[in-house]
């Protein structure tokens, strides 16, 4: 992929760290906390958090993994509702939902209806590796790697060694 680098592996690992450290002042603890990951790149994005946490905390916060799709407002063709990656009671939990680009806010709408399928949360809250700004609708991330003013004619392409079998790196590109 080409475009402009801006956060290689180191930055992307120490926005993580810094990200769980926050998650565990701002909820006072790990107890009830679940992270939940938006996929595709939510997912290894809420492992790596939870990782961080455990070994700071001594308590790693169970993971899942969420699968928008039939969720979303932007679809044309109905879609078939697919298995969620959610192990645990979503009910009573601070859940954290993990992202890698917020953008518009359509796709945290899309997953906070999700989770609420799954269950009463006692909290939702969001972490983010990058916030490029022009939302749509009233949202906005508690966690935030990175804020990277963008035009709408800019992309941002995040790359994760677990889902792109590429070193890590976050890229703002031109749009195609």
């Amino acid at each position: 992929m080409t475009g402009k680098q801006i956060m290689d592996g180191e930055a992307i690992r120490r926005a993580l760290t810094r990200i769980a450290h926050e998650i565990v002042e701002r909820n006072q603890g790990t107890e009830g906390l679940v992270l939940v990951g938006i996929r595709t790149r939510g997912a290894p994005l809420a492992e790596r958090i939870a990782r961080n946490i455990g070994r700071f905390e001594g308590v790693t916060p169970p993971v899942g993994c969420l699968d928008i799709t039939p969720y979303r407002d932007d679809l044309t063709e109905p879609t078939a509702a697919t298995q969620t990656g959610v192990s645990f009671p979503v009910t009573g939990s601070r859940v954290v939902l993990v992202d890698d680009v917020l953008y518009t806010g359509r796709t945290v709408r899309a997953a906070m209806d999700a989770l609420t399928d799954l269950g009463r949360a006692r909290s939702i809250q969001l972490a983010v590796l990058v916030d490029r700004g022009h939302r749509e609708l009233p949202i906005r991330a508690d966690y935030v790697g990175k804020n990277v003013p963008t035009s709408r004619r800019e992309n941002i392409a995040v790359i994760l060694a677990e889902t792109d079998g590429q070193p890590d790196q976050v890229l703002l590109q031109p749009e195609p």
